[in-house]
């Protein structure tokens, strides 16, 4: 009976590792082209919330089904409602809006390298600040790494002129949502919080804010191609607010999160080729070489304990 098990068990085993993998894999392919959808919804005309809008809506509705089902009491579930607003703040809609509004000042690479690469640099920051967590060598060495890279980006965009004079308003944007998402990441873990019910509720509780956008910011969506909507409809709020989020919970799910992060490094690479190719966007050789010093960063950061 053992002998049967046991390559039974082991053919599981792979099959959960390359499922994982595939998950984890099409995580990345999502959210690298993320910021090349963004950028695109500038050379359309779109405002920065128009695609929070959208992004929110759809998300929403998709998720709703489930909310009604998961979430009780609606729609804040076992996060309560102090805790819902909060990371609603960090992570829903406002995160979305700052993120997008840094796609109108900066290259779709520069949100792709900042954002995830700041993340991992803030979050053990705070966490010496606010817990007293001491990093351990290996992991300076990665975050150093990073913020060398981050470092060129910002060297690049300084010295910018002509069409890409305001990238550093961009890249400021986007080192906003790394310290927004920064807190947020520490509040989950200290919370203990349900991912999924974390996505429930901040995608639920965003359409709050989505009036206040709508009456304060501009709004061209009666003045865009319809092609252009149905684009940010489909990839922001389906593939970005509900796809990513079920494969990256199945990846955790059979990888464990220690593996599912190390698929992070690829965001970067997937957005500077699909940049290339959808927008015309060649990054110059200081972002070539921010981006590699970002990725050696992330894997060894990582990677160390």
């Amino acid at each position: 009976m053992t002998d049967l098990a046991s390559p039974n068990a082991a053919a599981s085993a792979r099959h959960r590792l390359w499922l994982g993998i595939g998950c984890g894999l099409l995580t990345s392919l999502i959210w690298g082209v993320q910021s090349v959808v963004s950028r695109q919804s500038v050379a359309d005309g779109l405002s920065a919330a128009d695609v929070t809008i959208l992004r929110f809506v759809v998300a929403s509705l998709l998720l709703l089904p489930l909310a009604r089902r998961r979430m009780r009491p609606f729609p804040v579930g076992a996060l309560g409602w102090r805790r819902a607003l909060i990371l609603t703040a960090l992570a829903g809609a406002p995160y979305a809006l700052v993120l997008v509004g840094g796609a109108t000042f900066a290259p779709a690479l520069h949100a792709s390298v900042i954002v995830p690469g700041l993340i991992p640099v803030m979050t053990v920051a705070l966490a010496f600040l606010v817990m007293g967590e001491r990093p351990g060598p290996l992991r300076l060495l990665g975050l150093a790494l990073v913020l060398a890279g981050i470092g060129a980006f910002a060297w690049q965009a300084f010295g910018e002129s002509g069409a890409g004079a305001g990238a550093w308003i961009g890249d400021l944007f986007f080192v906003a949502n790394a310290v927004m998402w920064s807190v947020f990441g520490l509040l989950a873990l200290r919370w203990r919080t349900d991912a999924i019910d974390v996505t429930i509720a901040t995608c639920l509780l965003s359409l709050l804010i989505l009036p206040v956008f709508a009456a304060t910011m501009p709004i061209r969506l009666g003045e865009v191609a319809w092609s252009a909507i149905a684009l940010q409809a489909l990839y922001q709020g389906a593939l970005v607010g509900v796809g990513a989020l079920f494969l990256y919970t199945k990846s955790v799910e059979w990888l464990g999160a220690s593996r599912a992060t190390l698929f992070l490094p690829l965001n970067p690479v997937v957005t500077a080729l699909a940049a290339i190719l959808l927008l015309g966007e060649y990054p110059s050789s200081i972002e070539v070489a921010g981006m590699v010093l970002v990725i050696a960063g992330m894997s060894v950061a990582l990677r160390a304990r």
